[in-house]
């Protein structure tokens, strides 16, 4: 429930127009979870408490309970997003819902419903083209929290040169989030050449000892670059979503 929607409530119980009983079960059922099918739950205040609504993780789930919580999503006016979507379990959505976008490679659905105004630029970035279904999956989480985004690929520390001629692009962002795998060094090379928070996702690409993207993971942790900081092995996700907040947050504070 929005600001707006509360103090209208309130204003038809003091008109008289809507008991205290209403109000009671408005307010109820606005700062509840509403139950979307069988075995879903969708925590329908969470735009409201953390600003975005309820992410889908889509793995392990059928498609009827992820179109459950779209339909309730939408029913509500928010915006729903969906990763790790089988081309399966998009096909399903996308027929549920004809105006949801899917992203094959980030494995996202996206159903927009209702405008979030535009504001902050995120950069992401790969080491190499075998990240890209990671990076993807942050540019699409970007893109649906309302941020300017831009996809930079293939600049690994192997050819230095073409990070140096990206480099006016990334500086102008307010976030870089850095995908790469092998030996993870890219987030801290990045991070020399910027004045602007750099978000690190290794991923699990590369040979034996990369051992499935934990020793990028800890070459990222043990960064010298202050700016920069870390999430999970191949969670573009969350790597999208902090750089997004981050973006956001970063234009209030320019205009204030």
């Amino acid at each position: 429930m929005s600001p707006e929607q509360l103090q209208e409530l309130f204003t038809q119980w003091q008109r008289g127009t809507v008991d205290w009983q209403g109000v009671e079960q408005t307010l109820r059922t606005a700062y509840s979870p509403t139950i979307a099918g069988s075995d879903v739950l969708v925590d329908m205040d969470r735009a409201r408490r953390c600003g975005f609504p309820e992410v889908v993780f889509g793995e392990g789930k059928s498609a009827e309970a992820i179109v459950s919580v779209f339909r309730a999503q939408a029913a509500a006016g928010q915006n729903s997003f969906a990763t790790r979507m089988s081309p399966e379990l998009s096909q399903h959505v996308c027929q549920a819902f004809p105006t949801a976008r899917a992203n094959h490679v980030a494995r996202t659905v996206t159903l927009t419903t209702s405008t979030v105004q535009t504001r902050g630029r995120v950069v992401v970035v790969t080491a190499g083209t075998s990240d890209r279904p990671v990076a993807e999956e942050a540019l699409e989480t970007v893109l649906w929290m309302g941020c300017d985004a831009e996809l930079v690929m293939d600049i690994g520390v192997a050819g230095p040169q073409r990070l140096l001629a990206n480099r006016e692009r990334l500086q102008n962002s307010d976030v870089v989030v850095v995908v790469a795998g092998m030996e993870g060094a890219l987030p801290s090379v990045v991070a020399g050449w910027v004045s602007v928070p750099v978000i690190a996702v290794p991923t699990s690409v590369g040979y034996g000892a990369n051992l499935g993207g934990f020793s990028a993971l800890l070459s990222m942790l043990n960064s010298c670059a202050a700016n920069v900081a870390v999430v999970n092995i191949d969670a573009g996700f969350k790597g999208g979503y902090l750089a997004a907040m981050i973006a956001r947050q970063s234009q209030i504070e320019k205009k204030s």
